[in-house]
């Protein structure tokens, strides 16, 4: 027997905690809260890296040493932004099937995942080079072009979510 995907986003739906989490007060707002909190952090230090990436911030720090300090952090908000993300998902995913920003938004989220991934097993893997420039290579101010504007675009993709019911 063969289970659609909406099929299985409307049983996901159904389950008795995501029913819960979706009807409750207080928790879902406390998710939803803390799901943008995390991705204000993950897109706050992304674009400080961003932004000294296109050469317009931290010019006499190098690339390297911003994003050692800066990635951790990312990386711990991305995992607050997707486990939140994921409880929001699975509180309304009937929902969500059908709303066209919330496919937008996964699509996007997509494009910014291979953005770094690119990034950084190419032009990256050459950073001692230039890693104190002022100014960065083409293809790094590129990467980091295409971070600002995709993450700009998942937020506004996320906000819209609301407004496609």
């Amino acid at each position: 027997m063969s289970v659609s995907l909406f099929e299985f986003c409307q049983w996901l739906n159904d389950t008795g905690p995501a029913t819960a989490l979706r009807e409750s007060k207080l928790m879902f707002p406390i998710v939803e809260s803390i799901h943008t909190l995390a991705i204000t952090l993950v897109v706050g230090t992304v674009a400080i890296l961003d932004l000294r990436l296109l050469g317009l911030v931290l010019k006499k720090v190098p690339v390297s040493r911003v994003a050692a300090q800066i990635l951790p952090l990312t990386w711990k908000g991305f995992a607050l932004m997707a486990i939140t993300g994921l409880l929001l998902f699975y509180s309304e995913a009937a929902k969500c099937y059908h709303n066209p920003a919330f496919r937008l938004k996964l699509i996007l989220l997509a494009l910014v995942g291979l953005n770094p991934l690119i990034f950084h097993f190419t032009i990256y893997k050459s950073v001692n080079q230039w890693d104190e420039a002022p100014q960065t290579p083409g293809r790094a101010r590129l990467a980091a072009t295409l971070s600002l504007g995709l993450w700009s675009a998942i937020v506004v993709a996320g906000r819209a979510i609301a407004y496609f019911n």
